[in-house]
């Protein structure tokens, strides 16, 4: 423990690196230092101080404690790793990289340096409907979890108000929709269901015509026989994110969830109690949320595990890489889509 804030560092300044500062700011026990970005050539420092600089290598350089990796999915590994290296604690955002090969990588460095803290950015677990269905999910009251149904989606390959970026690009995003949205998607399934051993999916890419994918479906099937279907889309026009998890004597339905964007609707928690006399109209209640807790948990998480030398509990660099794995499963359970891309293991 240390009486002195922890002196952080951000690599990529975008709208991702900016929303990480100014929850950090908000800390008493964190200051951020200086970060850096490609895009701002010529600036030398920010508001508050903060110095500014164009290259990782040269953020490495600063006096710090951690590392924010906020950058392309091509290069994060990398800078998660040089962080490492260099002695600092890493919060790397998701997805780990491009493919399972990049986080296996990052976790061979991290065993190198098991005093360093390694946290991924899975911001969704800290939703406030996502924890109370996770606290009713595990309490048991409602039996076994049977099935899950769960869609996200938007309307094209957005990044913050452009019609297309770096995420349709393969050599740089790895991958489409599945791996840049619809992993929260896929890490809330495992989150509540355990892992999956059957995979079966369809990819396309047939609307947008990029050559990552822009749609996919997975029918998926744990040992224990829990079923979960999951639809990634960037054809969603009316933005969407909703988890039905059916159990034994009930369901929970989360829908719509709070982000910057505003444009997935009220959050909200539906728990139904079945009862044989029902006729399948069950006694409902229903939760709403007005504010995202999310953003300040995690950095949160991450500032107690270094403090206090705590594990990390959610965003571990195992569970990430389980997540990421799952995720290129579904990308080869499509023999076509797998044939197509040359995709590895």
């Amino acid at each position: 423990m240390t009486d002195q804030p922890l002196r952080i560092g951000i690599a990529g300044f975008g709208v991702v690196g900016q929303r990480r500062q100014q929850f950090i700011q908000q800390r008493s026990d964190m200051i951020t230092v200086a970060v850096c970005d490609r895009v701002r050539p010529g600036e030398k420092s920010l508001d508050g101080g903060v110095r500014f600089h164009n290259d990782y290598k040269a953020l490495l350089d600063e006096n710090l404690d951690a590392l924010f990796v906020c950058l392309t999915n091509d290069i994060a590994p990398d800078v998660t790793i040089a962080g490492l290296e260099a002695g600092l604690h890493v919060f790397c955002e998701k997805p780990p990289g491009r493919e399972p090969a990049d986080i296996t990588r990052v976790i061979a460095c991290a065993d190198r340096h098991p005093k360093q803290k390694l946290k991924y950015g899975f911001n969704h677990r800290y939703h406030d409907s996502v924890q109370d269905a996770l606290t009713i999910v595990r309490s048991g009251d409602m039996g076994r979890v049977l099935n899950m149904r769960g869609v996200y989606g938007k309307s094209k390959f957005i990044s913050y108000g452009q019609p297309s970026d770096w995420r349709t690009q393969r050599d740089i995003a790895g991958g489409g929709i599945l791996l840049d949205q619809g992993i929260h998607m896929v890490d809330l399934m495992r989150l509540f269901a355990g892992e999956f051993e059957e995979i079966h999916s369809f990819l396309s890419n047939a609307f947008w015509g990029y050559d990552v994918e822009d749609n996919a479906y997975a029918l998926m099937r744990t040992q224990d026989g829990t079923v979960a279907m999951l639809h990634s889309t960037a054809t969603q026009w009316r933005h969407r994110f909703s988890l039905d998890i059916t159990l034994a004597k009930g369901a929970v339905n989360l829908s719509g969830i709070l982000t910057g964007s505003k444009s997935y609707g009220e959050e909200t928690l539906a728990i139904a109690w079945a009862a044989d006399s029902d006729v399948g109209d069950p006694n409902e209640k229903i939760s709403r949320y007005d504010h995202d807790p999310s953003w300040e948990r995690e950095i949160a998480e991450f500032a107690d595990a270094i403090i206090y030398d705590t594990p990390i509990i959610n965003g571990s660099a195992e569970d990430a890489l389980k997540t990421m794995e799952l995720v290129y499963r579904i990308y080869h359970a499509d023999p076509e889509w797998k044939a197509q891309w040359g995709l590895k293991k």
